[in-house]
């Protein structure tokens, strides 16, 4: 049965058609087909060879560019779309008392102060495990608790 291959969602047609995937670029000449005889060489066959590696590595850094670009506004979807979700159905969820709110919210501030300093403390434990991998061993460097 002949179908339609843009309408076949595993076809290349339809990633193409869709956008899903690239559709100009240097790099896809290179995959196509050469149908004319060429005299061995050695070193046209080491010089393609290399050359097929680098195009490889160009066409896979152009690729997860293209994705990233594409998926570029997605979290930013999902956290409008649960945000729709559940201003929809807030009637669900349980309620809060006001005593809880109130709670809530006094401590909120105090919980964003408490969660900086950890995060100092991070930092330096970090730049305390870089130097110890970087300078080979020092007594007073690290801090093991």
């Amino acid at each position: 049965m002949k179908r339609n291959p843009r309408k076949l969602k595993w076809t290349k047609a339809f990633r193409k058609s869709v956008g899903k995937e690239m559709t100009v670029d240097t790099t896809l000449q290179f995959a196509a087909r050469r149908n004319v005889p060429v005299r061995y060489d050695r070193n046209l066959v080491s010089t393609t060879l290399k050359a097929m590696k680098r195009v490889s590595e160009i066409r896979a850094r152009r690729e997860r560019v293209f994705f990233k670009n594409r998926m570029a506004g997605n979290k930013e979807r999902a956290r409008a779309a649960n945000r729709k979700l559940v201003a929809e159905n807030e009637h669900l969820l349980p309620r809060q008392r006001a005593s809880e709110r109130m709670a809530a919210e006094v401590a909120e501030p105090l919980e964003t102060e408490a969660m900086e300093v950890p995060v100092q403390k991070l930092k330096e434990m970090k730049r305390v495990k870089q130097r110890m991998k970087v300078g080979g061993g020092g007594e007073d460097v690290m801090d093991v608790d």
